[in-house]
């Protein structure tokens, strides 16, 4: 089974055309920049950062990192399971509801919020395809949908 593995660094330079060209041999391919300066502003306070924890993470007990979140780990699995087997997205809904899971507000799944949901799945959907637990899973949609 193939993962993709990802290392961030934080740096105060670029890395070198060596370095780039050292990477790629290694089987390594450049995925993101982060563009960061220093403004000068008239106002004192300064801004709070806010960002959304993405959907089916937390952030860990050390608060350095973010860890997986078991239970909406599930709601992307099933979600991703009910999508596979053509359901729509209310129907999404009501079968999430009807197997008690909610939202992060502690809401009933909609249509709405299945919708807002795609982008995550979107972005875990390789690394979840790629993993064992969604070949178990396959498994058993195959014979669900044979039936």
């Amino acid at each position: 089974m193939r993962i993709h593995e990802r290392v961030q660094e934080s740096r105060g330079f670029a890395p070198s055309v060596e370095e780039t060209r050292a990477r790629a041999a290694d089987g390594w391919r450049l995925a993101g920049v982060v563009w960061e300066r220093e403004i000068e502003s008239d106002d004192p306070k300064p801004r709070s950062v806010t960002e959304v924890v993405p959907f089916g993470l937390r952030v860990a007990s050390d608060c350095q990192h973010l860890e997986e979140d078991r239970q909406e780990k599930e709601v992307i699995l099933k979600a991703l399971e009910l999508i596979v087997m053509d359901y729509r997205l209310s129907q999404v809904a009501v079968e999430l509801n009807r197997l008690q899971f909610r939202t992060r507000e502690g809401k009933p799944w909609t249509a709405a919020s299945v919708f807002e949901l795609l982008p995550r799945l979107i972005d875990v959907g390789p690394r979840i395809f790629s993993s064992q637990e969604w070949a178990e899973r396959r498994q058993r949609l195959f014979q669900v949908l044979q039936q």
